[in-house]
């Protein structure tokens, strides 16, 4: 599934702040031109959109030098506007996990988090049984992960690697908290793609990026 399929079937925003907000989660960084292509718009009516919500403190605006030209502004979330893409129940989860550790004790938390682990597994083996070639597994990987709402898509790289890109983390606060389940899905993630697979991952919203990418590619 392509970002831009995400856009139009799996999220449906009402209004076109909604959906500007929606494209620079997936896209990153965007000129009005590009937004307006985006919404089927003219860049002229994306940008009127686009400083409203700056005013609103939403996105805020970066000149970018694009070869000769006037250098473009390119419009970005904010981090009130990354803010709008939420943790579900953040506080909550962060609290009850610093409970387990501080009540528990921290091998309580690693083996939450092992349970976790294996039974997402179980449900990714189960949903990648028909699957027989790595693009296939890596497909369903993103179909699984945008149901969790990660909103993921499965892309090809510049030298034909497999990415997986993850545009939001619905658990990042507990990620935050405690990197146990960032490493533990990664795990999974090699463990489900198969043997002789490799997976790095080369952006980290938990570290600061904008996203969570994974480069897979075969390995002899």
């Amino acid at each position: 599934m392509s970002s831009d399929d995400l856009e139009k079937t799996n999220w449906s925003p009402r209004s076109a702040a909604e959906r500007i907000l929606m494209a620079l989660k997936m896209h990153g960084a965007l000129t009005s031109a590009q937004v307006g292509a985006r919404l089927g718009t003219t860049g002229e009516a994306a940008r009127q959109q686009l400083v409203k919500l700056a005013e609103d403190g939403l996105v805020s605006d970066e000149r970018k030098s694009a070869g000769r030209g006037r250098p473009a502004f390119h419009w970005h979330l904010t981090e009130k506007g990354q803010a709008r893409f939420p943790d579900t129940h953040a506080a909550l989860t962060v609290d009850i996990l610093r409970s387990i550790s501080v009540v528990l004790g921290e091998h309580a938390l690693d083996r939450i988090i092992h349970a976790r682990e294996s039974t997402t597994q179980a449900l990714y083996e189960e949903a990648m049984a028909d699957c027989m070639t790595l693009g296939d597994r890596v497909g369903k990987l993103a179909e699984l992960r945008n149901a969790e709402g990660y909103m993921a898509t499965a892309e090809e790289g510049a030298d034909g690697e497999l990415l997986l890109v993850e545009n939001h983390c619905p658990i990042c606060a507990a990620a935050t908290f405690c990197q146990g389940f960032c490493r533990a899905e990664k795990a999974v993630f090699e463990d489900v793609l198969g043997d002789g697979v490799s997976v790095e991952r080369v952006e980290h919203i938990v570290g600061g990026g904008r996203r969570c990418t994974y480069v897979i590619r075969e390995v002899t």
